[in-house]
């Protein structure tokens, strides 16, 4: 079995999906997917969850990120990831947060929806 046919877990699409590496987790999206970034935005389908996702791929390009998981738990279709996110350009800190991400899997093993929840 090679790496790219290799099936990943729940728990591994939620932790990298929280971590900024967004892409292992596109094959698993349902098309119907929704992510609710609370009290920012709601994103609905699978092609719109990706563009999001490279956007902000895009942005992470131009920044320094230091990504600390604190919790994983895995519960039947349910995975939640809390942390906290460090963005620096140029030695100086632009922003810190807590995060957690609640992750919802359908029966398919596709992830339907994303609760996303980020204090600064």
């Amino acid at each position: 079995m090679t790496s790219e046919s290799r099936v990943l877990t729940q728990k591994q699409i939620a932790e990298s999906f929280s971590n900024g590496d967004f892409e292992p987790s596109f094959p698993c999206l349902a098309k119907t997917i929704e992510w609710n970034i609370v009290g920012d935005k709601t994103i609905e389908g699978k092609e719109a969850v990706i563009e999001e996702c490279k956007q902000t791929s895009d942005y992470f390009k131009t920044i320094t990120t230091n990504f600390t998981t604190l919790n994983v738990i895995s519960e039947k279709n349910r995975v939640a990831v809390n942390g906290t996110a460090e963005f620096i350009r140029d030695g100086q800190r632009l922003s810190f947060v807590s995060a957690c991400d609640v992750y919802t899997f359908n029966d398919k093993h596709e992830l339907q929806r994303i609760d996303s929840y980020c204090i600064k």
